[in-house]
């Protein structure tokens, strides 16, 4: 029988994505996209392994991953995060996920992450690697890392990439109405999805752009470069 996965992500990109690398494995997938889903899926039993997003819009991984625990379940669980850092993985390790993966990564090193934990071996983060050039200097689209995170599948890219285009006017407005709100938290939470798609699809000049505002949420001129990049992928 091949083991029973719970995949849940709330973000259609992301979700596609995730789901579509794990096809490569000897696995079933059940899907979820939010935290009341995900934990009614769980309840049933039966999972070998769960793989939460760590923020989503109505809770968290970590609450859904204790609540849970409480309720005796113990199947192994590894975290899925755009956010980076040291502090972040190492709560996230707290909070009891077996292994802590870095969106956006390629297929390989998803699945690589998936089949350690299956085989109950601690998986390594993939780290998110800085911004090589100035945002206007950075293509629109990066068809090869595109390309490379979805094992050279174009098909598979193109889809994604429809997916992709008719979700960003939404994500783009809603960060800009929190950026002129003055919540940065907000802004952050915006970005924090998006960036993650942005890397599967690769938009690499909208990923350059939402990295600087999310560094600095509170800069106009910031915003600005984001939006532009935001309506050059949009074309």
């Amino acid at each position: 029988m091949k083991p029973r996965l719970l995949l849940l992500e709330d973000e259609p990109t992301s979700r596609m994505f995730l789901a579509a690398a794990l096809a490569d494995l000897a696995v079933e997938v059940d899907l979820a996209e939010n935290i009341a889903q995900g934990r009614e899926v769980a309840a049933r039993g039966g999972h070998a392994l769960w793989l939460f997003d760590s923020n989503l819009p109505d809770g968290t991984g970590s609450a859904l991953l204790a609540a849970l625990r409480s309720e005796g379940l113990s199947t192994p669980a590894i975290v899925h995060t755009a956010a980076v850092g040291e502090e972040e993985r190492a709560r996230l390790l707290d909070d009891g996920f077996d292994a802590v993966v870095i969106k956006p990564l390629p297929a390989a090193a998803w699945l690589a992450a998936v089949q350690a934990a299956l085989e109950r071996a601690p998986a390594q983060p993939v780290a998110e690697e800085a911004a090589h050039y100035p945002i206007g200097d950075t293509p629109v689209w990066d068809d090869g890392a595109a390309a490379a995170a979805l094992a050279g599948n174009r098909d598979n890219v193109h889809a994604l990439r429809q997916l992709f285009l008719a979700e960003l006017p939404a994500a783009r407005d809603h960060i800009v109405a929190a950026a002129s709100y003055g919540d940065e938290a907000g802004v952050r939470e915006g970005l924090h999805r998006l960036r993650a798609s942005c890397g599967f699809v690769g938009a690499a000049r909208l990923d350059a752009a939402g990295r600087a505002l999310r560094d600095d949420p509170g800069s106009a001129a910031r915003l600005k470069d984001f939006v532009d990049a935001a309506n050059a992928t949009a074309g």
